[in-house]
């Protein structure tokens, strides 16, 4: 059986909120963000 994932187009709060929820559903769940900019927020 596969394992779901999760990708994030964007490193913003935006999507950082996005993969946070998420986790917060589904705590196996493998989650990839790509960001394009060399800074991800970490304030979501």
């Amino acid at each position: 059986m596969s394992k779901e994932r999760v990708i994030v187009i964007g490193g913003d709060a935006a999507g950082m909120s996005a993969a946070s929820q998420a986790r917060r559903r589904d705590p196996e769940l493998e989650i990839i963000a790509f960001e394009r900019g060399a800074y991800t927020s970490y304030s979501a």
